[in-house]
Order: structure tokens, then sequence, then C-alpha cells
């Protein structure tokens, strides 16, 4: 029998084809040229730098106040105090003795505890803080600067650079990286016969430079010169974090995507989960999704116009996860062979806060001794404590889903914290957890708390 089609469709879809075709060729005809985008993102710059600024601003106390004695492995002062702003006329146990219900309808949820926005969400892409930026500058004279936008948060709250590196191979050499960050201009030279052939070359894959959404060759880049990319160890410096921040590229519109925090590659051999949200399944799943897709915002079209390079499972991404599961956590004296405290060497604050931490906290439910993870996921529903859809410099409002449980060890190395960034200090995550799971934990135990998990 002989198909009769409507024929009011078939104008509809010569009008449509016509249309995208001459919007097409004018796309082609007249693309914005490079001198044009540079002067044109170039002049909006402050103010989208202004509009991240007043957010933080008004959502955190920006402050730089150390916390006595406290340092990171190289010696970097740990911040202390909760920076989260309270809404006016309340306080946190205020806010604990609240249901999440109340919370809500009183709109008393710290916007502190928020998503927070990429630096200029719209935008996008991949940001790296300036420490980075000038080292890898004087290295390797390749320029990781943007010239659209620059990392916000102030360097006293983020992680020490260049951070240690210590390997499970070789702990009797303490800091194989020897103060320096490791790049193509010195990894041998640090490495050579500490490493086997393959994880040397593993090691020489994760610093060599790839292209990258806004570093690389084309005209849309956001490099003032052609670029040969971004390396692994850009993120990741010395296998650790430089709270780098990109967006995920998984989620659209772009409005719903999350903003990324590097987490550390310290004690990936004893992970399950990669990935903040996505669940990969292992480091070798990690590092390739890294190059195939995240990359290039999960976009495989413009991937391949920028450059993409695929990386070869067998002899090239194999080799990479090999060096990257020799990354040990740095080095807990306090702790005992099952990652408790050891009652001679801790402190009564310590003691006090490990005995909240598997107790009245709840902890220890999600983040198992020894290395204080059970590799899971889990859904903390925070958008029971607040309205969805309310938008901010660019981002909405809504639930986070399921977030990997990180590793505890070497906790205090590794601000800001959540997957998003959003919590400054580990007094910060006290307070938001305190909400969170409604363990109402007193002053004086949160103190303890946090004592405890700077000995992890």
């Amino acid at each position: 029998m002989k198909r009769i089609r409507p024929s009011w469709k078939a104008p509809l879809a010569v009008a449509t084809l016509a249309t995208l075709g001459a919007i097409t060729a004018t796309a082609l005809a007249d693309p914005e040229d490079f001198p044009s985008l540079v002067k044109r993102l170039t002049q909006e710059k402050p103010k989208f730098a202004k509009r991240q600024q007043d957010l933080l601003n008004a959502r955190y106390d920006l402050a730089d106040r150390p916390a006595q004695g406290v340092t990171m492995t190289r010696g970097k002062p740990v911040q202390t105090g909760v920076r989260v702003k309270l809404p006016l006329g309340t306080s946190w146990d205020a806010l604990a003795a609240m249901t999440p219900q109340e919370i809500k309808d009183r709109k008393l949820w710290p916007a502190g505890f928020l998503p927070l926005p990429h630096p200029h969400h719209e935008a996008g892409g991949m940001i790296f803080p300036q420490p980075l930026i000038d080292e890898t500058r004087r290295q390797t004279q390749r320029d990781l600067t943007r010239f659209d936008l620059d990392f916000d948060l102030p360097q006293h709250l983020l992680p020490e650079f260049p951070a240690p590196v210590f390997l499970t191979t070789r702990p009797d050499l303490g800091d194989v990286s020897k103060g320096q960050l490791i790049t193509q201009d010195n990894f041998e030279a640090l490495f050579k016969g500490v490493l086997n052939p393959k994880q040397l070359e593993g090691l020489r894959l994760l610093v060599t430079p790839f292209p990258q959404q806004q570093f690389n060759l084309t005209e849309d880049r956001r490099a003032l010169r052609p670029h040969p990319g971004v390396a692994c160890f850009d993120c990741h410096a010395n296998g650790h974090s430089t709270a780098a921040t990109h967006t995920v590229g998984d989620i659209r519109p772009d409005e719903l995507r999350h903003r990324i925090d590097t987490p550390s590659l310290r004690g990936v051999g004893i992970q399950r989960l990669f990935g903040s949200q996505r669940a990969l399944k292992s480091v070798e799943d990690f590092t390739e999704f890294e190059q195939r897709a995240a990359y290039f915002d999960g976009d495989p079209a413009t991937a391949a116009r920028k450059g993409v390079n695929p990386l070869e499972r067998g002899s090239q991404v194999h080799a990479m996860g090999e060096f990257q599961n020799l990354l040990d956590f740095p080095p807990a004296p306090k702790l005992d062979v099952f990652g408790r405290l050891d009652p001679a060497k801790a402190s009564p604050d310590e003691l006090r806060g490990e005995q909240v931490f598997h107790g009245k906290g709840r902890c220890g439910t999600c983040h198992a001794p020894p290395y204080y993870t059970d590799n899971l996921m889990h859904n903390l529903h925070t958008e029971r404590f607040y309205t969805e859809g309310v938008t901010f410099n660019g981002r909405k409002a809504m639930q986070d889903g399921p977030i990997k449980t990180f590793p505890l060890r070497g906790i205090k190395d590794s601000p800001p914290y959540l997957h998003d960034d959003r919590l400054l200090t580990l007094d910060d995550t006290v307070e938001f957890f305190n909400l969170v799971l409604g363990v109402k934990l007193n002053e004086q135990e949160k103190k303890d708390l946090v004592a405890f998990m700077r000995t992890l």
C-alpha cells in the first residue's frame, strides 16, 4: 500500500533546511576573527571578575587566618575558622536545631553552602592558579594564562605549591620531587633510577601537553599564542592538586554544569571509583576519559577540529595508570598501622575528635580507616535545604546528585573541599556536614573533629 505523507510537512522541511543553510553560510562567511575575539573578551574580563569576587565576598570570609602551629606537609600554613557567612540574625546552633524544611522555608541555608560557580560560569573551561602558571612558564616557556579570565580564590586558601611527591615503592626517599614542580624539563633527572622504564614513560606522558578546548592551535582558543595544550600534571601538579578548576562535560545546559574541584592523585592505587560524580571504574578509564572527553567539554566534533590526541590503551594509558598507582599519601606519624590514632602520640583533643569522627559525627560511616573512604558514592540531597532554580553568576542551584567518597588521608593538604570547592576550610566542612547529616555537634566536638582530621 502506498504511504501518503501529509503535504504540509514538505514545505516546512524545505523552509527549515533553507533557514539552516542561510545561518550556516552566514556563520562561515563572517566568523569572529581572533583579534576581535581577544578584544571583546578582554574588555568583558573585568566585569565578570568583579561579579565573581562580589559573590565570594558575600559568601565567605576570605582573610588570611592560619591555624597556630598547623601546616601542610611542606610547611604552608593551614587556614582555620569557619569562612562561610551566616544569614543575618541566626547562628550555627540555631540552624542545627531546625529541620531541613524549616531552613528551606525561612531561606536560611548559607549561600556558601550552595553550589560554587566557575570563575566565569558561562565561559567555563580550565583555569589555573597563578603560581602554576608562573612556574610552568619559567621551566617550559608554555603559558597557561587565559586572556578572558583569571582564577578566583586567594592563594592562601589553596594547596601548597609545588606539592611533595611520595611513592609507595620508595618510601625511604621521602619527597622525590625535591621541592620542584615536575615538568617535561626535569622529570627524567628526578626519576631516572627511581622508576622502571614503563613507569618513567607513564610519567613522561603525564607531563606532556596535549591540545585542550581553551589551549590549542585554533583561533577560538583562550590563549594569546597558538598553544601545545595542557598536561595532566598541570591540574594534578606533582600528582596532587593545584585547585585548578573546570566545568563538568557531561551535564547540559551550562547553567547546571558543576564546577570541578581537582582531586589529589595521592592514593589512587587504593581507590575503586574515579571522577567526582561519574564513577569511572579504573584509573586507566579516568586517564583515557580526561583526554578524550574532559579536555574538550564532552564535544567530540570540536575535539577533532582542535586536535584531540586519543591515547592508546595498551602502550600509553596503561603506563600512565601504573605511575599514578604509585603515588602515596603523605606521612601521618600519629596514625598506627590500622589508620587509627596512636594514644602515645596524639593530643587529648585529637583523641576526642577521633571518637566524634567514628561516633556521634558519623563521619566514619563513609570515611572508614585506614584510608578513610568506602570507595562508594553517596547522595547528600542538599536540595532539602534550599529552593532550587535560583541562578547566580550563571550557575543554577540544583541538586548535586551522587558524590564520590574521597579519601581523607592527607586532607589538610587539599583545600578547598567538596566536589566544587564550596567549602574553604575543614571547619567549613564540619559545619556543612553537621547540618546535612543532622548530628548536632556542640562547639567543642566540632573543634576536636577538626583537630583529628588534621592528623590524617
